[in-house]
């Protein structure tokens, strides 16, 4: 099978699960899921488990990243903010969607792999960074949307305050992904959607050991 065959019919595999825009479609069949797989793991490139990554972390389900997709809603959007960038594939995957993608990441390996892994596949519209996701990324603010790919209890105050008037933010908050919506009057609408299971968002970075 061809590798764009294959992407096409993985892709097809998830739009038969969730509803999904035509973009979003487009975008899972686009993006080939190899480079993001960990080494070792890559008989399991186009199944829908989530994967380990090593310390503690994981490489989410293709059908948690569709879901969180849909969720955002970014077929229209200039910019998206990501917090807890990985492997990346969640950010590649919102790059065919919106025009532009930041993504931080709070361990610099991870970063660093990731700027790296995007250039190499020419994904010249991602913007990675290397902090603490609480701050969020103030010089391009404020944000259409905002997806958090870290389990948090509660949303940072810098996030929201750098979510658009009109914008749309989704994470998961104790175990189900919630999107919020910033009104115009600057109040927050929520709404509870799937369940879900995320590494927990942390605070700090951790630095590669030179």
């Amino acid at each position: 099978m061809a590798l764009n065959q294959a992407q096409a019919v993985f892709a097809a595999s998830i739009a038969e699960k969730l509803a999904l825009s035509k973009k979003t479609i487009n975008a899972f069949a686009e993006v080939d899921r190899a480079p993001f797989i960990p080494s070792g793991l890559e008989r399991m490139t186009y199944s829908c488990d989530a994967l380990p990554m090593g310390a503690n972390l994981r490489l989410s389900s293709p059908l948690t990243v569709a879901k969180m997709t849909a969720a955002l809603d970014a077929d229209h959007a200039d910019g998206v903010l990501e917090i807890g960038c990985g492997s990346g594939y969640q950010a590649a995957i919102l790059s065919r969607i919106a025009r532009r993608v930041f993504t931080i990441e709070r361990i610099e390996r991870l970063a660093i792999e990731a700027k790296a892994r995007f250039k190499a596949l020419n994904y010249l519209n991602i913007n990675v960074r290397f902090d603490d996701g609480h701050n969020g990324w103030k010089t391009y603010a404020p944000f259409d949307r905002i997806l958090l790919s870290c389990e948090t209890e509660a949303i940072a105050p810098p996030l929201l305050e750098q979510l658009a008037i009109g914008g749309v933010l989704v994470a998961p908050i104790d175990g189900r992904i919630t999107r919020i919506v910033k009104r115009q009057s600057g109040s927050l609408a929520k709404e509870t959607l799937d369940d879900c299971a995320f590494v927990p968002m942390l605070r700090g970075v951790e630095k590669e050991r030179r």
